[in-house]
């Protein structure tokens, strides 16, 4: 599984993807709207959409539609407040689900009881809200219709803002829930890892933001592991650091590779998805055409040094000419998720997103690997 997001579409349209490799691709991301309706970021989302849709079917998978988002949440609360709201709100799902021909919706709303974003509407309520919103919606849906949420590590906000107990009730209308096991630390000065497979060391700030931790929460909170999915990045961050070690981890964490190992190249200084080199996202792939990762091999090139974190297993860079630390995930560290995934007995993997892997789609073959495909 993983997302394709409209903003993706001018450099990797939607027939680009080797859809032999997944099972489901989310299309983010409609946006709720003041009146309950759906809107959307780019002008050709619709277009966009459309050819997905078309070039998924033709190779016999599926498309969901993803609403919400970050920058998505505000309305949320209101649209799924009362039940005269859910109605209006389910029905202009529906008319979209049907316009676009899709299989599926996914429910990322970022976060339910919680403030999110910046002037996102939001009650103590909300979570109970949000469950009656999703047996409306299922009622309404197909019967193959498939729905999935995107959520924290950590169960959904009760009403004293703590997590549900109790998530029972969701899986019995979810057929997935999508754990974003990502962004735990962005940008900064003192970095930290971005995707964390455990605790392993014991001593982070947050216990709670990684892989392993959250499969169990989820689980003890009454969802069953085969209605988890985890999600996992194929993007990093870019800090103005001069770090050596990532943050709240043991000084003995850190095992480097010799960027010696493949050919000497001129330095370079790592650019965002903006342009810019003193913070923010940027793909894996960015990593490789900029020449910060050389391919085969996937070590530390251009004047970086590819550190491994085994208190997190996730590597990062290190440039002291760039003065850059990029945290991100890798095939070794992908893998590993994956990995954890089968063992545990999740569902599956999904990618956010789609566009930021090679070429050659490493990062997706190995969690394929990991999780035991061909």
């Amino acid at each position: 599984m993983a997302y394709y997001p409209d903003w993706a579409g001018p450099n990797f349209p939607p027939e680009k993807i080797d859809f032999a490799r997944f099972d489901w691709i989310d299309f983010a991301f409609a946006l709720p709207t003041e009146q309950f309706d759906l809107t959307w970021d780019d002008s050709g989302a619709t277009d966009l959409l459309e050819r997905l849709v078309t070039a998924a079917h033709a190779s016999g998978k599926k498309v969901k539609l993803s609403i919400g988002g970050w920058t998505g949440a505000k309305y949320f609360s209101p649209a799924v407040a009362n039940d005269a709201n859910r109605d209006v709100f389910v029905n202009n799902i529906m008319k979209v689900y049907n316009q676009y021909n899709l299989d599926g919706i996914d429910i990322d709303w970022e976060y339910p009881g919680q403030p999110g974003q910046e002037g996102n509407i939001w009650t103590h309520d909300d979570s109970a809200n949000y469950f009656l919103f999703l047996v409306l919606l299922r009622s309404r849906l197909p019967p193959t219709a498939r729905i999935s949420a995107a959520a924290q590590v950590v169960p959904f906000a009760d009403q004293n803002g703590q997590p549900l107990k109790n998530v029972a009730p969701f899986a019995s209308v979810l057929d997935w829930v999508l754990i974003m096991n990502y962004d735990i630390w962005g940008s900064d000065s003192n970095p930290g890892p971005n995707a964390p497979l455990s605790n392993a060391c014991g001593n982070s700030t947050q216990p709670d933001a990684n892989a392993n931790s959250a499969i169990a929460a989820w689980a003890a909170a009454g969802m069953p592991t085969n209605k988890i999915v985890l999600g996992v990045p194929s993007y990093g961050y870019i800090s103005k650091s001069s770090a050596t070690k990532l943050r709240t981890r043991a000084d003995d964490a850190t095992l480097a590779v010799s960027p010696g190992l493949v050919p000497f190249q001129d330095p370079v200084t790592l650019k965002n998805d903006n342009g810019g080199s003193d913070g923010g996202q940027l793909q894996f792939s960015q990593l490789v055409e900029q020449g910060a990762v050389s391919v085969p091999g996937f070590q530390g090139a251009g004047g970086f040094t590819r550190n491994w974190d085994v208190c997190s297993s996730t590597p990062y860079l290190t440039s002291k000419i760039a003065g850059q630390v990029i945290t991100y995930d890798d095939p070794e560290s992908l893998q590993m998720k994956a990995e954890l995934a089968k063992t545990r007995g999740l569902l599956g993997v999904n990618m956010f997103d789609v566009h930021g892997d090679t070429e050659n789609w490493d990062l997706v073959d190995a969690v394929r690997d990991g999780l035991g495909l061909d």
